[in-house]
């Protein structure tokens, strides 16, 4: 299996660990990525402003990825997201298409809508399997209890996106059910992590991610899953500011899927950047049993 990889702005940034354990679990399951280097800003912090020149962006990453001639993985599901909405756009407005082009054309690019795009998680289940999943796992998860966040962007628009069912999806929990941890049911499972009103309504902000944790705690979890750069950030940094400001109590350590697959592909905490979160979680291992 081989794809090009699309990490986005936030994980080379600011979310190393994402990237490095979500490559070592692909490497021990035989999985080639190839990285571009002229990739750049997927367009998502511009849609909102100028939908036209967040295509631009988008376009322009999707016709780089077209040269490689492979399946184009994303790690990131809101850049997941702004890729899958400009394929969709540029594939079915034939005007759009011939003016974004036309831009693209300056650098030698042109968009065809001729690749897939894949998100990780997508990747791993459809694509991997999870027979193949469970063939790799070295030592299971024994009692420990994870609320998965699924986040917004990788369900919605779901006709577009088609990651899995929007209002009952069911492919995050099975995967991590692969590890021998149990998926809680919780009540705020679907709603926004509260990334995208930082910086523009912080207390809201906070108020959302502060609901989110104690709802996933009030449900028995002992940690919080994601698959998106923004929502780890939010769970990990954002708590930590939550804890501190607030005088809250609600730890519920967050951890990105990959690395909580590759502990129980026997990964080491070191290959799968640990050190990096900044919630605590450094007992995740101890809920380890060899298998």
């Amino acid at each position: 299996m081989k794809y090009t990889l699309f990490l986005g702005c936030n994980i080379p940034a600011r979310v190393k660990q994402y990237e490095v354990s979500a490559k070592a679990v692909l490497d021990q399951l035989g999985v080639e990525v190839v990285d571009v280097r002229e990739f750049s800003c997927c367009g998502y912090p511009l849609k909102n402003m100028d939908l036209k020149t967040s295509l631009l962006f988008s376009a322009r990453n999707l016709a780089l990825a077209e040269k490689k001639e492979l399946p184009l993985m994303i790690l990131c599901q809101c850049c997941f997201g702004s890729l899958k909405k400009a394929d969709h756009l540029l594939k079915t407005d034939s005007t759009l298409r011939e003016e974004i082009n036309g831009y693209l054309k300056k650098e030698g690019l042109y968009f065809q809508g001729n690749i897939e795009i894949k998100h990780f998680l997508t990747v791993l289940h459809k694509d991997i399997g999870i027979s193949r999943l469970k063939e790799k796992i070295s030592s299971k998860f024994k009692n420990l209890k994870i609320a998965t966040h699924y986040g917004c962007h990788v369900l919605r628009p779901s006709d577009i996106v088609q990651f899995d069912n929007p209002v009952a999806p069911v492919l995050f929990d099975q995967l991590v059910t692969v590890t021998g941890a149990k998926s809680v049911d919780w009540p705020l499972k679907l709603e926004c992590c509260g990334a995208p009103v930082r910086g523009v309504n912080d207390q809201l902000s906070m108020d959302l991610t502060e609901k989110k944790l104690n709802s996933g705690k009030v449900a028995g979890a002992d940690f919080i899953c994601v698959a998106c750069p923004w929502c780890h950030l939010q769970f990990d940094s954002v708590q930590r500011t939550i804890t501190q400001k607030q005088n809250s109590n609600h730890q519920l350590p967050s951890v990105v899927f990959p690395q909580l697959l590759g502990l129980a592909m026997g990964i080491s905490k070191d290959a799968l950047g640990m050190d990096q979160n900044q919630t605590a979680v450094g007992k995740l291992d101890a809920f380890l049993s060899q298998e």
